[in-house]
């Protein structure tokens, strides 16, 4: 007999309520260019019949109630705190998950990285509660040293992936390494899932003209310093000292470090060909993607990247991509990227001089985008996909595997 289910899904930041009404209506979130997680968490429960308790820890408290779904924003406690009291807003707001859970009477948690720690869940089996992780980035950055601390909280964590949770979702399989690193590889079943896009996306990003000039780059993502935002800028103002007047970068995205970094740009003199755009609608983005000849992703090894979607958005707009392995799974993706050493400004500038100028090696990266874009229009890969298969089992049998 299947076993009826009831699902909290704590989704991390993102605003699960104007995605709900966008799918409450057939249609996808039009601030996301992938199919977002929460919309494909909420196609799962309807298939399966699952009552929902969806939590976000997106910005001002809001709360939706309709039908099978209770849809809550519910932010950090202190979401500007440091030191101990980050920690314990952390700790704090995973407990507070578990007493939803609990209130809830849910019978699963799904639960994406960045919410809380995660030896805090470890508690949920105990209550008679299975848990899936969701890891969207690396548990730990690959190439910089673990703090202390880092070291502590991932030993603690060891645990939930070892023997607590029902299955672990993961986006890269770099990630997978790593879980299979912290449990000696005695872990529970891991799930790979790709991003997702619908085709029409981009059927209307012109194909790159060459021959125009200037030589677009583009960087998309959150302006902040751990993004390489201001490499960017150190490889502008390079290309201005040696003449080139003829690559122009464009970065579209909010961020901290936004207004600094356009003022520096300013100071540099090289403001004209180093244009900060600021958030970027979704048809903005598309012709962002149409003038670009090639995207870069600069992220610096002090950040847990994940399986970038940047990266894959430049694939599937046929723009070659720039970046370094601090991107997971690049070598899925060797054929459209050129890899640079991480944090080397030289090598990155290097690397969109000769896409500039060696129309042979462009031409061939731009092929490369084109073998690969089928994997990422294909659902059955998805995450939504992946989450139903083990919520299945879970439904059907009581336990996953």
């Amino acid at each position: 007999m299947s076993k009826p289910l009831r699902l909290l899904y704590a989704a991390g930041p993102g605003n699960v309520i104007g995605t709900y009404k966008h799918w409450i209506q057939g249609q996808d979130d039009s601030s996301q260019v992938s199919v977002t997680y929460s919309g494909q968490f909420y196609e799962v429960c309807h298939a399966l019949d699952a009552q929902a308790y969806v939590i976000s820890t997106c910005g001002e408290r809001k709360f939706l109630h309709d039908g099978q779904f209770s849809i809550e924003h519910r932010p950090f406690p202190l979401p500007q705190a440091s030191g101990i009291l980050y920690h314990l807003s952390h700790l704090w707001y995973g407990l507070q998950l578990i007493i939803s859970a609990v209130h809830f009477k849910a019978n699963v948690v799904v639960v994406a990285d960045g919410t809380t720690y995660w030896f805090i869940l470890s508690l949920l089996p105990w209550l008679g509660v299975q848990v899936i992780p969701s890891l969207h980035c690396l548990l730990w950055r690959q190439h910089a040293p673990q703090s202390t601390k880092e070291k502590w909280i991932l030993k603690l964590s060891r645990s939930l992936f070892a023997k607590y949770c029902a299955a672990i979702l993961v986006v890269s399989d770099d990630i997978s390494k790593q879980v299979a690193e912290l449990t000696d590889c005695k872990h529970q079943p891991i799930i790979r899932s790709f991003p997702v896009y619908r085709k029409n996306q981009f059927l209307d990003i012109d194909e790159p003209d060459e021959n125009r000039s200037p030589f677009r780059v583009l960087f998309v993502g959150r302006i902040e310093q751990e993004k390489g935002v201001f490499d960017l800028l150190e490889i502008a103002k390079r290309f201005a000292a040696e003449g080139r007047q003829n690559i122009k970068f464009n970065l579209c995205g909010n961020g901290s470090v936004l207004d600094s970094l356009r003022l520096a740009a300013k100071q540099a003199a090289v403001d004209s060909l180093f244009v900060c755009h600021g958030h970027c609608n979704k048809q903005r983005m598309r012709e962002m993607f149409s003038w670009a000849h090639v995207v870069i992703v600069p992220t610096r090894t002090d950040f847990r990247e994940g399986f970038n979607k940047v990266v894959v958005e430049g694939i599937l707009s046929g723009r070659p991509v720039v970046t370094s392995a601090v991107c997971p799974d690049l070598s899925l993706l060797k054929n459209a990227v050129v890899e640079v050493t991480p944090n080397d400004t030289k090598e990155y500038g290097n690397a969109l001089l000769r896409l500039c100028n060696d129309r042979q090696f462009y031409e061939q990266k731009r092929q490369g985008c084109l073998e690969m874009q089928e994997q990422f229009y294909d659902i059955s890969r998805s995450w939504g996909a992946r989450l139903k298969y083990i919520l299945s089992a879970i439904q059907d049998r009581g336990c996953f595997g």
